[in-house]
């Protein structure tokens, strides 16, 4: 649970002219006291000017998405998330956190995907502080923390998919968008611990290792030309199929079983080929 307090400072203008105005009234006096060599009132000004001085480290600013997380001796008093010139007391530790959207690239990782082959994955994590308190006193560095988690929920990821596979398989070169959004909730769940919100995450970089890319790539090859293969006949088939049928329908010509069986095999070589056939006329009788 967080414990966040959002709290309001006082506005630093008019403290800034009080502080002026001990400034201007005490370091005349001292100069004065000096002369005179009157003590008592040099140690009365001396007192004054400590309070403008000990006055002016009160004064902090806020930018735009930006807060300042107060801490006095040791106890959290709040979180100042308002932009502006403020002041507080002067012995609060004033420490300042972004609260601007930042991106992380994690590094490339070598890992075994979900299949054992070694690959090669990295990721862009785009987040932001949103919990003060998290942030500064649950881990001991923030921003740390975030890059050395991001690394391991990405070689978590990249364990528990294969790199490629059939179409009915979530893979992470297939399916792209699954896979990042698995990735954005397992980095919500170990960064909200530090107080920060994961926006988006995508794979940055995704490709076989060098070892076996080679190998991977002629494999790929393969399955492409043997999927092409497979529609080339599919569809010479259905072909074949419809002349078949229209010669029987229009009744040009009668065909025994052999000759149904030749035209059969004369169609599929012509179709299947990746080469253009050269016909062949015979010029004699139908049947030789």
């Amino acid at each position: 649970m967080s414990k966040e307090k959002v709290v309001h400072a006082r506005s630093g203008w008019p403290v800034l002219v009080l502080d002026i105005l001990l400034y201007l009234v005490s370091v005349p006096v001292i100069v004065r006291a000096a002369g005179r060599e009157d003590g008592w009132l040099a140690l009365q000004a001396g007192l004054v000017l400590a309070a403008a001085i000990l006055a002016s480290i009160g004064f902090f600013i806020v930018n735009p998405n930006q807060a300042a997380v107060l801490l006095l001796f040791g106890d959290y008093r709040g979180s100042v998330k308002s932009n502006g010139f403020w002041w507080a007391n002067p012995f609060l530790k004033k420490t300042k956190i972004s609260l601007r959207v930042r991106n992380h690239e994690s590094a490339k990782l070598k890992v075994n995907d979900k299949a054992g082959n070694p690959i090669e994955i990295a990721a862009i994590v785009v987040w932001k502080v949103v919990d003060t308190f998290e942030a500064q006193f649950e881990v001991d560095n923030y921003l740390d923390y975030v890059k050395v988690q991001s690394e391991s929920a990405v070689r978590h990821l990249a364990s528990a998919y294969a790199y490629d596979g059939d179409e009915t398989e979530v893979t992470l070169r297939g399916a792209t968008d699954e896979v990042s959004h698995r990735l954005q909730v397992e980095l919500q769940e170990r960064l909200g611990r530090a107080g920060a919100e994961v926006i988006e995450t995508r794979l940055s970089h995704l490709a076989y290792a060098p070892e076996i890319a080679g190998a991977m790539l002629r494999r790929q090859q393969a399955s492409a030309v043997v999927a092409a293969r497979t529609k080339i006949v599919e569809g010479a088939v259905g072909m074949v199929e419809l002349a078949l049928t229209g010669l029987r329908k229009t009744g040009l010509v009668e065909l025994d079983e052999e000759r149904k069986a030749a035209m059969v095999s004369n169609l599929l070589v012509v179709l299947c080929s990746e080469h253009a056939a050269e016909p062949v006329i015979n010029t004699g009788t139908l049947y030789p």
